[in-house]
């Protein structure tokens, strides 16, 4: 955990009112979460299987007996708020937060584990548009914050049917060296087998190198979702780098 001192207070508020007059330029709406929500929200919605539900959640019990946790992320509150209160009802909605989010991570320089995120979400778009919109709209608070070149990275992860396959193939890719995984990959080739393209064991690093790529498993459906994505970004002179890696 943080503190954010007087001094350093202006530039959060630098930073606020930079990103709440770019998303109000592109039509999105402020909304405000609570920061405690029910534990199974996030286990229906992130999934069980992943680093954050099984490992990083700050999770309790409170006097009723409810299983309560500090938000780790902000998309699955906004989407039960939206369900809440009918706002996702035949209309589309665009939507953004900011706050604390916390995750019980290895601290680190940059890294803590109470962090601060803006979060966006588009519900009831279709097309590659709305995620260029997104990652345009990013961009946009890069250069008015005058962040110094920063790097877009850029992947697709498909339609449903397009990773299911790809899963099939890192499974049996990765399963002929169990040998050599650490015992977080083994536990994760069981569960989520993308994740283990996140390690950060050095000694996995050419092995993940070696692995397929997500880009091999993309449908026709979802190639073409991708090349307008990318074909949009180009038209606005945006650069980004691809990266098959990023899950």
């Amino acid at each position: 955990m943080n503190d954010i001192l007087p001094e350093q207070s202006p530039g959060w508020a630098a930073v606020e009112s930079a990103a709440a007059t770019i998303f109000d330029a592109y039509g999105y709406r402020r909304i405000r979460i609570p920061v405690l929500e029910r534990t199974e929200l996030y286990r229906r919605s992130i999934g069980e299987s992943t680093d954050i539900v099984e490992k990083e959640m700050y999770s309790f019990d409170d006097r009723n007996g409810d299983n309560l946790t500090l938000r780790p992320e902000a998309t699955a509150g906004i989407v039960r708020a939206g369900l809440s209160h009918g706002l996702f009802h035949h209309q589309q909605q665009k939507l953004w937060c900011s706050g604390p989010m916390f995750r019980y991570e290895k601290p680190q320089k940059g890294r803590y584990r109470q962090f601060h995120q803006l979060s966006l979400e588009a519900v009831g778009f279709a097309g590659p548009e709305i995620d260029a919109e997104l990652i345009v709209m990013s961009a946009r608070l890069w250069e008015r914050l005058d962040l110094k070149s920063p790097t877009l990275e850029l992947n697709s992860l498909g339609t449903p049917a397009s990773r299911s396959h790809y899963r099939e193939a890192l499974v049996d890719y990765f399963a002929k060296s169990r040998d050599i995984l650490d015992a977080d990959s083994l536990r994760r080739l069981q569960t989520n087998p993308l994740r283990i393209l996140d390690s950060k064991n050095p000694a996995l690093h050419e092995l993940i190198a070696a692995a397929p790529e997500l880009s091999d498993y993309l449908d026709p459906e979802s190639r073409d979702h991708f090349d307008q994505l990318k074909h949009l970004l180009d038209d606005v002179g945006l650069t980004y780098v691809l990266n098959p890696r990023l899950v």
